[in-house]
């Protein structure tokens, strides 16, 4: 089966090296995949720098994320790598660091909320 070329407007593509990075507090950044979605929603990169935490929330979804690379400790001690692939559920509260910074590939489909 013959296919026609993809056309630009079917087609969006990112790179991490040069994206437009967008801070979400101290230390934090998001690389959004689809501004349409309210951020921090759909597929996304998020970041931390070294020293960094993110900001206390619960899920109000089920949230998949692999680390790309860093570190990431949650606040109740456990430690993700690279390689990790992580589903937290619905309903958990919780907020991570991290000690060299990390750089995580995000998959949620409704915002968090702040605790």
């Amino acid at each position: 089966m013959q296919m026609d070329p993809i056309s630009p407007d079917l087609r969006t593509v990112v790179n991490l090296e040069d994206g437009d990075w967008k801070a979400l507090g101290p230390g934090e950044s998001i690389l959004q995949l689809d501004d349409s979605l309210p951020v921090g929603t759909g597929f996304h990169v998020y970041r931390l720098d070294p020293g960094a935490s993110s900001t206390p929330h619960e899920h109000t979804c089920d949230e998949h994320f692999l680390i790309l690379d860093g570190d990431l400790l949650d606040h109740d001690g456990f430690r993700y790598g690279p390689g990790d692939m992580v589903m937290l559920h619905r309903g958990t509260r919780h907020n991570s660091r991290t000690e060299t910074g990390c750089t995580i590939a995000v998959y949620i489909a409704t915002p968090e909320v702040n605790l």
